[in-house]
């Protein structure tokens, strides 16, 4: 069912912010692209031009890098204590609690997300990820090591190590969680003191720049944090392969991410951590809740559009239990309401784009054709915005592109399976290793499971859980690196080791 496509006018506050002019932000001030271009955003639920955005390229790039570099190395911001950093960080996220709604109906808008979600999930965890990366500023230690020199013989060290801030990040973010993933990726680099310039989506630049305007109301130092927006082939690849630039974080497809590493190869061998595409399988054995197993299954490839990374878009069900479950998802699916973000009865909006929906599209078409059966769903909605139909696929086999491929869409194919050995082998036959997960009232054997699959995060008995403390991130070609928890602040800093011959 979709949804009409009017919905309720946003917020004074929120037009007026996306009806202002919108620059680079660079060294603290805001400025046009170099090149004085502009392009459109659109929304994603009618295909309307919402706003026009500095285009920026190399040249801007050049000059955001060498603001971060200023700020890193003489600026105020390597003079403050940790504290000082935290603090700053904390009212961020206080700026931005007070924000929650105004930043809630930018996402819908630019993105095409049920504005409800936003305001509920993707603003909140954001708020919450900069709050734990500012405790973190405080704890950043080294340690102490009792060293043995065998060739002097007597003599006696001091040892230890620092951690030190890797210094200038280039951090380039996708467009379907646009907020929580400038978030995820300035939340450990503010922390550990370094400077940054952030690379938004093309699709989805508005809420970061709204975000760059709380960063200097919070009173961040000219240069901490500069803000890109701009096309990947340009100002993209301009970051990746800058010669200043120490690190560089990338959250996008596994194609990019390999043309990224390239580009770090090639010019100075930065530091480079990557959070890549996935096809993440969710097995439901016999003995597990049906009703639990059904409603999570959905949730797990319908949340977001199916615009998740992390999506559990291969379901694996013990054929005992098959039928029923894949009713029972299809049952869901028929639920979903398709309709403007802004609209409150919103179960799922469009996708990101038209080359996206044509993108999902096509793979449904290419397994129709191969053989595969829409039991509810299949195609493009009739909209003039970007809407693909929730989509069970059935009568599947491993050699199909939409069991093999990223589709990146709410589309899940579903197999049968007899033996838990055969499923687990299936699951991990796959160039991916990002997310999986499992259903069952067996906890040992589920552990077990979870130890055999090959993914960076496994949920037992729910899907989609996430928080600041914990780790995400892939195995294989699902990347490099983890974001949130300590693992991403270690991936911020380098170690020094420092000795001190004491007698």
């Amino acid at each position: 069912m979709i949804l009409t496509t009017t919905a309720p006018v946003a917020r004074r506050e929120t037009q007026a912010f996306i009806d202002q002019q919108h620059q680079l932000l660079i060294d603290g001030q805001w400025m046009p692209a170099a090149s004085g271009k502009t392009f459109e955003v659109t929304n994603p639920a009618d295909g309307k031009t919402i706003a026009e955005v500095a285009e920026g390229d190399k040249a801007d790039v050049d000059k955001a890098v060498a603001a971060a570099r200023r700020a890193f190395e003489t600026g105020p911001w390597p003079a403050m204590t940790a504290s000082e950093r935290g603090k700053l960080i904390w009212k961020l996220a206080d700026l931005m609690e007070q924000h929650i709604e105004e930043l809630a109906e930018i996402e819908s808008l630019d993105n095409g997300k049920p504005k409800a979600v936003a305001a509920a999930a993707d603003v909140p965890l954001a708020i919450d990820l900069f709050r734990y990366m500012a405790g973190w500023s405080t704890k950043i230690e080294g340690t102490t090591i009792p060293i043995s020199v065998p060739y002097l013989e007597g003599a006696e060290f001091h040892s230890y190590t620092l951690r030190e801030p890797v210094g200038v990040v280039g951090q380039i973010i996708p467009w379907n969680f646009p907020i929580l993933m400038a978030a995820w990726k300035l939340g450990p680099a503010l922390a550990t003191g370094c400077t940054v310039v952030l690379k938004v989506a093309e699709e989805t630049p508005l809420s970061a720049l709204r975000l760059g305007h709380l960063i200097q109301e919070a009173g961040f130092p000219p240069g901490v944090v500069n803000i890109i927006t701009g096309f990947g082939e340009t100002a993209g690849a301009a970051l990746s392969a800058h010669p200043d630039v120490d690190k560089i974080a990338f959250t996008g497809s596994t194609e990019v991410g390999k043309l990224i590493v390239k580009a770090a190869g090639d010019t100075n061998l930065k530091k480079v951590t990557l959070e890549l595409g996935g096809k993440s399988p969710n097995i439901i054995l016999p003995d597990a809740d049906i009703s639990a197993a059904i409603s999570g299954a959905a949730n797990a490839i319908f949340f977001n559009h199916g615009q998740c990374c992390c999506a559990g878009s291969r379901l694996f069900v013990h054929r005992s239990q098959y039928d029923q479950v894949v009713e029972g998802v299809a049952a869901e699916a028929s639920k979903i309401k398709l309709g403007p973000g802004m609209h409150p009865d919103t179960n799922m909006g469009p996708m990101v784009s038209r080359i996206q929906q044509d993108r999902v599209c096509g793979y449904l078409d290419i397994g129709m054709q191969e053989g595969a059966k829409a039991l509810v769903g299949g195609k493009r909605a009739d909209s003039s915005g970007y809407f693909v139909e929730p989509t069970v696929l059935v009568d599947t086999h491993a050699e199909m592109k939409v069991i093999r491929e990223e589709i990146f869409g709410p589309v899940v194919a579903a197999v049968p399976f007899d033996d838990i050995d055969e499923v687990i082998a299936t699951a991990n036959d796959t160039i991916y290793g990002l997310a999986a997960a499992v259903w069952t009232k067996d906890i040992s054997h589920g552990h077990r499971i979870a130890k055999r699959l090959k993914a960076g995060t496994v949920w037992m008995n729910c899907y989609n859980v996430f928080d600041a403390s914990l780790p995400f991130g892939g195995y294989k070609q699902s990347g490099w690196g983890r974001e949130m928890g300590y693992e991403a602040i270690s991936l911020y800093t380098q170690t020094k080791a420092v000795t001190l011959q004491i007698g």
